[in-house]
């Protein structure tokens, strides 16, 4: 487990408690479908293209489909499976000290921002995301791990994390340096 050491000294020298526990809240269910649909539609591309040259291009035919089989195949696999996997995994949640994400398929992330250095709250809506009718929440450290994305929120709950961030971010003092 990987966890922003920059941020868990500062959390400390503020006096702020890190606990390393894992996060409480799961993703929206519907991010299973998002991530369904984006690894689909990754695996989907090059399947059609090779399927496209294998039926224009009678001697290779089959060299052109062959690989087109594999990646649809592997694609279909991990796209019913993987985020299946990745639910279970990824969690967040903000506490009056610090926000909490943890994420990862092979090697598990997580990572604690306290709120004394938090400097940008963002959300947003990829096209897919607006299909699912969810949203990911950046938070900006002054990390050099970089910033902090809880991918896959409600849309309203993403919006009301980040408006409650925004506030602890303006009432908490200090430069988030």
């Amino acid at each position: 487990m990987v966890v922003d050491q920059g941020a868990e000294r500062a959390a400390e020298d503020k006096g702020v408690g890190v606990r390393l526990r894992p996060p409480r809240h799961p993703l929206d269910r519907r991010a299973v479908a998002w991530w369904r649909t984006q690894l689909l539609l990754t695996a989907a591309a090059p399947v059609a293209l090779l399927g496209l040259l294998g039926a224009l291009i009678a001697p290779a035919r089959f060299w052109l489909l062959l690989p087109a089989a594999g990646i649809a195949a592997v694609g279909l696999l991990a796209g019913v499976l993987l985020p299946l996997w990745w639910y279970k995994v990824h969690r967040w949640e903000v506490t009056d000290d610090a926000v909490y994400v943890r994420t990862g398929f092979f090697w598990t992330e997580a990572r604690i921002a306290p709120m004394s250095r938090l400097q940008t709250v963002d959300t947003m809506r990829g096209p897919v995301q607006r299909i699912f009718g969810l949203s990911t929440v950046t938070v900006t450290t002054a990390s050099a791990r970089g910033a902090l994305k809880v991918k896959g929120l409600d849309h309203a709950t993403a919006a009301e994390l980040a408006e409650r961030l925004a506030l602890v971010t303006q009432a908490t003092p200090g430069d988030a340096t």
